[in-house]
This record gives C-alpha cells, sequence and structure tokens, in this order.
C-alpha cells in the first residue's frame, strides 16, 4: 500500500500526518471486519441449506433465529427469550448446544459456535457434516 499521499496532506497542512494514518488503520480494521462478517454469513448460510432451509434466510435479522429455531426442533415462542437481555445469552447458548447436535457436533462444538460464529459456521456449513435433525432427549 502506498502512503506517500499521507506525507502529501501533512505538508499541506489540512491534515495532520497521525490523523490520516489513523484513519488508513481504521480503513483496513473496517475492511477485516467485513470479510469477517461475509464469511461468518456465507457460513451460516450454507448451514441453512443443509438444513433445508432457505440459505438466504441467514441475512434476514429475525427470520434467522425463527428459521435456527425451527432446526433445532425448538418452540418459536423462544424467539420471546432471546429478546430478554442477560436470559438470551443463555438460551442462545442452549441453541447453539442443540445446532451443534443436529449435525452430529459435540458441546465443544456447540460453545464454539456460541463463542467463535464466524469460525465455526463455516466450518459447519463447508464441512462434511451431515444435519441429522433434532435429537430427541
Amino acid at each position: 500500500m502506498n502512503l506517500a499521499w499521507l506525507g502529501v496532506l501533512a505538508q499541506q497542512g489540512g491534515v495532520d500526518a497521525g490523523d490520516a494514518a489513523a484513519g488508513a488503520a481504521g480503513g483496513a480494521i473496517m475492511i477485516v471486519y467485513l470479510g469477517i462478517l461475509i464469511v461468518a454469513l456465507v457460513g451460516m448460510w450454507k448451514v441453512f441449506e443443509k438444513a433445508g432451509k432457505p440459505g438466504w434466510g441467514a441475512i434476514v435479522p429475525i427470520y434467522n433465529l425463527v428459521l435456527l429455531l425451527e432446526i433445532v426442533g425448538k418452540p418459536i415462542w423462544w424467539l420471546l427469550l432471546v429478546l430478554i437481555p442477560c436470559v438470551n445469552v443463555v438460551i442462545l447458548l442452549i441453541i447453539f448446544l442443540e445446532l451443534a447436535k443436529c449435525f452430529g457436533k459435540g458441546a465443544g462444538f456447540g460453545i464454539g459456535l456460541w463463542l467463535l460464529g464466524f469460525i465455526f459456521f463455516p466450518i459447519l456449513g463447508f464441512g462434511d457434516a451431515k444435519y441429522r435433525g433434532p435429537q430427541k432427549a
């Protein structure tokens, strides 16, 4: 990346070199963030398709939770529990643990989906795991 323009801006007096560097760093961080977000969404899209649901549902905010609840076999009213602060943390953990079971994975993978979804959703979506449906207790 050619940063010579930073010096030119600093010499013109319009922008401090530190401000320009901070702006460039912020732009780079934004690009990395968007890349991670796209990878996570594509992974979630593939997981939904493996489960027989529409993949585009992964990008629709509330609808993706409805589809996720259908995939793991939980009632739709759990969506209300996801909207309650603090309760949603526990409910999402349960949902992701169940999602891991639906694909033949263990509790560790479910915790990975919960904490590091941007890594574990692509692993689940592009891996060889097959959807087995909700596991009965």
